[in-house]
C-alpha cells in the first residue's frame, strides 16, 4: 500500500477537470447560442461561417441598393404618368385650336392654357431623386445586383430629347415650344405632341421593364440572403435540445467526478489502521 503518490485521486482528479472543462463548454454554448464559442472549437468552420457573414451583409446592402432603383424608377413614373395627362390634353388643345369657327384670339386663350401645360412638362424635366436627377440627358445608372459589386444599367431617361422641346420648349419661359395661335401652328403643334406622346410611351414601357428586373433581383436577392443565413446557421448555431443532454451528462459526471475523488483522498487513511 503506497501513500507517497494516490494514484486513484490522480485519476479521479484528471477525470474531474476534464469533465469541468466539457461542462464549462457546454455552459458557454447554452449561454451564447453558438457551437464555436472560441476558434478552437472549429477552425475551418468558424473561418467558412465569418465568410458566409459577410456574403449575407453585402447581399442585404445590395438589396438596399435595388430597393432604392425601385424607388427611383417609380418615381420616374409617377411624374411621367402626370406628364402624359398633360400630354393628352395639349393635343386635345391642338384639335380644339383647328376650328374654322374660332378666331385667332379664341385660339391665343387655347394657346395660354398650352403655354402652361408645356411649362408643367418641362420643370417636371428638371426633377431630381435625392439630388439625382430623374431626366438626365446622359447620364445612365449602373445598379448593384449581387454581393460581389456586379452591376447592371439603367439608361437615362432624357426629357431634353428634341421630341419633348419641341412641345414645351427649352427652358421654363418656352423659348422655343410650340403654339397653337393660328391654325397652321396647331396643325405643326398636333404633330409635335404626338411624337411627344410616342416617345413617352417608349420611355415608360422602358422603365417598366426596369422595374420587373428590379423586382426580380430583389427577390432572388432576398432567397440568397436566407439560404446563405441557413447555411451558417449549421455551422455556428448550437442545437439547444442536443446540448442541454450534453451539459445534464457533463454536470453528472463533474458531480460524480467530485465524491470520487473525495472517496479516492481517504484511501491513504487506511495505512493508519496497519500502524496501530
Amino acid at each position: 500500500m503506497i501513500i507517497n503518490t494516490n494514484t486513484a485521486a490522480n485519476v479521479a482528479a484528471n477525470n474531474l477537470k476534464l469533465n469541468q472543462a466539457l461542462l464549462s463548454k457546454s455552459l458557454a454554448r447554452l449561454s451564447s447560442g453558438s457551437k464555436i464559442v472560441n476558434p478552437a472549437d472549429d477552425a475551418a468552420g468558424m473561418a467558412v461561417a465569418m465568410r458566409m457573414d459577410a456574403q449575407v451583409a453585402r447581399l442585404g446592402a445590395a438589396n438596399a441598393n435595388v430597393s432604392n432603383a425601385i424607388s427611383f424608377t417609380q418615381t420616374q413614373d409617377g411624374y411621367l404618368k402626370k406628364v402624359s395627362k398633360a400630354l393628352d390634353r395639349m393635343s386635345e388643345l391642338t384639335i380644339l385650336a383647328q376650328d374654322v369657327t374660332k378666331t385667332d384670339d379664341d385660339r391665343a386663350l387655347y394657346d395660354n392654357e398650352f403655354g402652361q401645360l408645356a411649362n408643367y412638362v418641362f420643370n417636371t424635366s428638371t426633377r431630381d431623386f435625392n439630388g439625382v436627377s430623374l431626366f438626365s440627358p446622359t447620364a445612365d445608372l449602373n445598379i448593384t445586383i449581387d454581393s460581389e459589386g456586379n452591376t447592371f444599367t439603367m439608361d437615362h431617361i432624357n426629357m431634353q430629347a428634341t421630341t419633348y422641346t419641341d412641345v414645351m420648349g427649352t427652358d421654363s419661359t418656352g423659348t422655343g415650344r410650340a403654339t397653337i395661335t393660328t391654325i397652321t401652328t396647331a396643325t405643326g403643334a398636333l404633330t409635335d405632341v404626338r411624337n411627344a406622346i410616342k416617345q413617352l410611351a417608349e420611355d415608360r414601357a422602358k422603365i417598366g421593364a426596369y422595374q420587373a428586373r428590379l423586382n426580380a433581383t430583389s427577390e432572388q436577392l432576398s432567397v440568397s440572403k436566407e439560404n446563405i443565413s441557413a447555411a451558417s446557421s449549421r455551422i455556428q448555431d448550437v442545437d439547444m435540445a442536443e446540448e442541454s443532454t450534453q451539459f445534464a451528462k457533463q454536470n453528472i459526471l463533474t458531480q460524480a467526478g467530485t465524491a470520487m475523488l473525495a472517496q479516492a483522498n481517504q484511501l491513504p487513511q487506511s495505512v493508519l489502521r496497519l500502524l496501530q
